[in-house]
């Protein structure tokens, strides 16, 4: 397509070319309002996925692991001939051992020429003995590797007081829904039946690797004094008292299947999920046992069966698609489309968790529950991002009904944390010292308040009424007014990275009534225009999460990342810009033949450093969104973005 200044009626091109997306957006959308996209993540959760049907000893379904092994075998990279966390990503030692041993299960030979590759670059990079954590409790599940190698943790822990300095209420909603179940697999240790035998002998160098950590800020005496209780409690393994195991064992499987959330499965994540399923058979439940089968139904519902490949999502995202792809219709504008986007509310309004005090409540139990959630249905792990996202479609579509709008802003502002600012699914989740237990090696263990779901909390707040001197909108642009990089950007915890925390924050800014003179904002505005690409596009790497915090990463344009940076500036009332403009022509040059963009790079955060995503939503609604901004804002007198995103 050409560029889009360059004919006699410019607007009229972008009216076409927004018409034609949110067409093809309308024909994604399911008959009963919602949207939702593909998840993809990385090789290991359709590895584990194989592991667990093995681990079951579950009939051999041959179709579906040929299509999963040639996923596996596309995703294998040509470079380093392992797996990486993203696409066109490093080589992740982790990763690879699970793919390969997935692989091996499913029937490659170890001989195969990409077999052969994947191995020797695993004995390269330090062998299996290099794995992280959940790799290690994966291969002693199966006999693969020693359970000397897991840290210890044993099922009394969920006995334990909240003052006590180890609890699960100071953990993540993610960590507290994996550990649990796994608590149990520790204690039983279990072996899977693992029908044909299958080891990986052959990806062990014999020598010890020295153990790593993705954590930030990981501190000595910490990490020596956990490291001495891990080997303290492996010492003492077999003498707890036996009633009381069995009291801790109990307790565990009681908070299970308390949360256990029907077919969309515990924490509605595949990792707790699988080990649910993995728990309820280590405690003898058999098949028919409507808990584990309905945790194992779950699992199932993830699976993506295309007819030449399938893979495992790790979870799935209506609920922010559709909420995301509302804001892109009402931004699009006409009946039609508006239409679409109150149809979408309606799917909506019902998900709302109106009845349910969920784990969050520990942190604060005075607050009454209102917040949506990321799945289908997740009734004990709300998050704040979901439910400021959705509360502003609704306000800006003039919902009749302020009922769910205010009970999302009352749950909201309950779970303001002391610092000004919002984590994802708790307040108050930042109990740094945590991240240096033997267990957290991935560095995710904790949900602290972050820049990106901060500011969305204040577009909400904002976008509302709430003035910027109130108390608490005071203390949260306090928080983002130090977040700040020193470049002028913002880190971005969900999405990659610099780029969506900046786009994030001018929103809320914007909001807010800080304008383009407002030093934080002219800083930012500075950045992004700094590191536009030349092709008029932004992109960003996953590996501008590394641990040495240097700030961007630069990557390939691509169709999410350019809508970010447009709309941020945006907000920044850079509209006339030259950067603006040309990310529009960026965004105009590569519309598809269906109306929509595509997109291979992963441009979702999952757990910094350790996992991405792949959401397969944001090329489609994103792009829509950021060229009906610019049309709509270049018609108007003011050239002000007067909602919260």
């Amino acid at each position: 397509m050409a560029t889009l200044h360059h004919t006699l009626d410019p607007l009229a091109a972008v009216d076409a070319a927004v018409d034609r997306a949110a067409a093809a957006l309308h024909r994604a959308q399911r008959d009963d309002g919602h949207w939702v996209f593909e998840l993809e993540a990385d090789c290991t959760i359709p590895a584990e996925y194989v592991l667990l049907r093995h681990y079951l000893g579950e009939p051999v379904d041959a179709e579906l692991e040929g299509k999963i092994a040639r996923y596996l075998r596309r995703i294998q990279s040509a470079e380093h001939h392992g797996w990486g966390l993203f696409h066109a990503g490093g080589f992740d030692v982790s990763a690879t051992v699970k793919a390969y041993y997935a692989l091996r299960m499913i029937g490659d030979a170890p001989d195969a020429l990409h077999m052969v590759r994947a191995r020797n670059a695993v004995l390269a990079a330090g062998g299996a003995e290099a794995v992280n954590v959940f790799t290690r409790i994966q291969l002693a599940l199966f006999g693969a590797g020693p359970w000397s190698a897991v840290p210890t943790m044993p099922p009394e822990l969920i006995l334990l007081p909240r003052w006590f300095p180890i609890h699960l209420s100071k953990v993540s909603y993610w960590a507290r829904t994996v550990i649990v179940p796994l608590l149990v697999l520790g204690a039983k240790k279990p072996l899977a039946r693992n029908a044909k035998g299958v080891r990986v002998d052959e990806l062990y160098t014999g020598h010890t690797a020295q153990a790593r950590t993705q954590a930030a800020d990981p501190k000595w005496l910490w990490t020596h004094g956990f490291n001495t209780l891990d080997r303290l409690l492996k010492l003492g393994d077999g003498l707890w008292p036996r009633r009381l195991r069995q009291r801790a064992l109990a307790a565990c499987e009681a908070w299970v299947r308390e949360r256990l959330n029907g077919e969309d499965g515990l924490g509605a994540i595949y990792p707790a999920m699988a080990n649910s399923v993995m728990m309820f058979d280590a405690l003898g439940y058999p098949e028919s046992d409507p808990g584990r089968a309905i945790a194992r139904k779950s699992v199932e519902n993830l699976l993506v069966i295309h007819e030449d490949e399938a893979y495992c999502q790790p979870c799935v995202s209506p609920v922010w698609d559709t909420a995301l792809a509302a804001h892109a219709m009402l931004e699009a504008g006409g009946e039609e489309n508006v239409a679409r986007a109150g149809v979408a509310l309606d799917w909506l309004r019902p998900r709302q968790v109106l009845d349910v005090a969920g784990d969050w409540a520990q942190e604060r139990p005075g607050v009454r529950p209102g917040g949506w959630a990321f799945q289908y249905n997740n009734a004990h792990y709300p998050d704040l991002d979901d439910t400021a996202v959705v509360v502003m479609a609704m306000d800006r579509a003039g919902v009749a009904d302020r009922m769910p709008i205010d009970r999302g802003v009352e749950w909201t502002v309950g779970l303001q944390s002391r610092n000004g600012g919002w984590g994802a699914f708790d307040a108050d989740n930042d109990y740094d010292y945590l991240n240096n237990l033997p267990f957290a090696d991935h560095g995710a263990l904790l949900d602290p308040p972050t820049a990106d779901v901060s500011a969305r909390c204040v577009s909400m707040l904002a976008q509302l009424g709430e003035h910027r001197d109130s108390p608490r909108m005071a203390a949260a642009l306090d928080y983002l007014r130090r977040e700040q990089e020193p470049d002028g950007s913002w880190f971005g915890r969900w999405g990659v990275n610099y780029i969506y925390g900046t786009w994030s924050v001018l929103c809320a800014l914007n909001a807010a009534g800080l304008g383009p003179d407002e030093p934080m904002v002219a800083r930012a505005t500075a950045w992004l225009t700094a590191i536009q690409n030349p092709d008029g596009g932004w992109g960003e790497d996953c590996d501008s999460y590394a641990l040495d915090r240097t700030g961007h990463a630069p990557a390939p344009s691509t169709a999410s990342q350019t809508a970010w940076a447009l709309l941020g500036l945006m907000a920044a009332g850079e509209v006339d810009s030259d950067a603006v403009r040309r990310g529009v022509d960026w965004l105009a040059a590569h519309q598809e033949a269906d109306g929509l963009w595509g997109q291979e790079h992963y441009t979702g955060g999952g757990f910094p450093r350790v996992f991405y995503l792949r959401y397969h939503g944001y090329p489609k609604y994103f792009p829509l969104w950021a060229m009906a901004r610019y049309r709509n804002l270049k018609r108007s007198n003011t050239r002000r973005v007067t909602v919260g995103m």
